[in-house]
């Protein structure tokens, strides 16, 4: 058939044209997982909240004997939120 220029090719061409598009395709897939990668957040935790880990260390304390469970309920009542 005129207009075919695959024919002239032989099977080294069906070979180089499969090459060519898996190589496509895997720079497409290597694109969007980059893409995804810089774009979303880089794995960093939250910043915790100061009360959270005043309260721990607060626990921390009464379990080692440090404070009263007065001491401590007092404490924490005084880093809860709501007496601010």
């Amino acid at each position: 058939m005129y207009g075919w220029p695959m024919e002239s090719w032989g099977p080294g061409g069906w070979f180089v044209m499969g090459l060519v598009m898996l190589v496509f395709w895997v720079v497409v897939v290597v694109g969007v997982v980059t893409l995804v990668r810089v774009t979303s957040h880089h794995g960093t935790p939250p910043p915790r909240e100061p009360v959270d880990s005043a309260k721990k260390i607060l626990a921390e304390r009464l379990a080692r004997g440090e404070i009263s469970p007065e001491e401590y309920t007092a404490l924490v009542t005084l880093l809860s939120p709501d007496t601010r």
